[in-house]
């Protein structure tokens, strides 16, 4: 799966900028990603929401326990891949049909968490028991909103194009060839919303995430990390 989006949208993060200053190295723009991704995926499926951000997903080669998913209800677009454990609750608590998958869910927990304020962002991930990474775009209000699940199975990578958009995506070569060091892996328990601006555990919503320089021999360009009381939790994963 592939999401990308402009400055418009997103601010690059300034750890993916330093990292792709340090040590330059070949990119390519937003639309060439897209078109790469459409060329090497068969059966893919693209779409262009507004100006400013683009879709696109495959089920070529995904896992049968850990299927890739989208759907837009209400201007709300989500990518969905991985699997829920308590599916079946969150569908009673949200009062989602029997019928309704995981990318349905994610859109109403979304819904929850925009219009039932104050509701922490946190909440919204921390409740939801399983293997996943998801992207949801907001178009109503050009809010995204990002996550990744605390054991990191299913992987999730962020970088910045050749034209200064910020990519998502679960496949890191892909994203390599076209964001060079400007790369990372995405922080497994983490969220990212543009509605605060920042990256945040959500289980420790509290501590801080730094980015420390990846080694020059590494695909990445930096390794973000939980700060903890007394040790670091390194949340970077190994290709």
């Amino acid at each position: 799966m592939l999401g990308v989006f402009s400055s418009t949208i997103v601010s690059p993060p300034d750890e993916l900028v330093a990292a792709g200053c340090r040590t330059p190295s070949p990119k390519i723009s937003a639309d060439a990603l897209v078109k790469r991704f459409l060329e090497t995926n068969s059966s893919a499926v693209s779409m262009q929401i507004g100006d400013h951000v683009q879709f696109a997903y495959s089920h070529h080669n995904e896992s049968a326990l850990q299927p890739r998913s989208f759907a837009v209800k209400d201007e709300i677009f989500c990518l969905f891949e991985g699997a829920l454990d308590n599916l079946g609750s969150l569908k009673q608590e949200y009062g989602l049909a029997k019928s309704a998958n995981e990318v349905m869910l994610v859109i109403e927990a979304y819904k929850a968490l925009r219009d039932r304020a104050p509701y922490p962002p946190n909440h919204m991930v921390a409740h939801l028991d399983g293997c996943f990474s998801f992207i949801v775009f907001d178009n109503a209000t050009s809010t995204l909103f990002v996550a990744s699940d605390q054991t990191g199975k299913v992987p999730l990578y962020w970088g910045i194009t050749a034209d200064g958009y910020v990519a998502f995506a679960d496949n890191a070569d892909l994203l390599k060839g076209a964001c060079g060091k400007s790369l990372a892996s995405f922080p497994q328990g983490c969220f990212f919303s543009t509605a605060i601006g920042e990256l945040k555990s959500y289980e420790n919503p509290k501590n801080k995430i730094t980015a420390v320089p990846a080694e020059e021999e590494e695909i990445w360009g930096a390794k973000f990390k939980v700060e903890g009381p007394a040790v670091y939790k390194n949340f970077s994963v190994s290709i």
